[in-house]
């Protein structure tokens, strides 16, 4: 957000705007809550693709070969299925087909991060 709106001159210094200047001027949501809610519609669309689609074989895909050493690096899924699991979904990648009932889900998970 500071990248976006960019920094104030204020007495003759330049200076980064402060969270609450951000806020104010964003007025919506966290940038955090925007981010897994839109990731999450972005798995619901990517689950409905057909199957031809070069965005559904990458992410379907498997790679060959030989992984590293070490702990597994974390996948961008890892986290979204993290964050489902925060919300109590279970088997999203059936109700992910459905489209009124994945609009639900996000609806629920919305209400869920705003919080109090």
């Amino acid at each position: 957000m500071r990248k976006i709106y960019g920094p104030t001159k204020e007495n003759g210094q330049w200076r980064i705007k402060t969270n609450e200047e951000l806020r104010t001027k964003y007025k919506s949501q966290d940038i955090v809550t925007v981010i897994k809610i839109r990731r999450l519609d972005w798995l619901g669309h990517v689950s409905r693709m057909n199957e031809t689609r070069c965005v559904k074989k990458i992410f379907e895909g498997k790679l060959e070969g030989r992984r590293g050493r070490g702990r597994p690096r974390l996948r961008w899924i890892n986290d979204v299925e993290d964050n489902l699991r925060k919300f109590g979904v279970k088997r999203w990648r059936t109700k992910a087909l459905n489209r009124e009932e994945w609009a639900s889900i996000l609806e629920e998970a919305k209400v869920k991060l705003k919080g109090p």
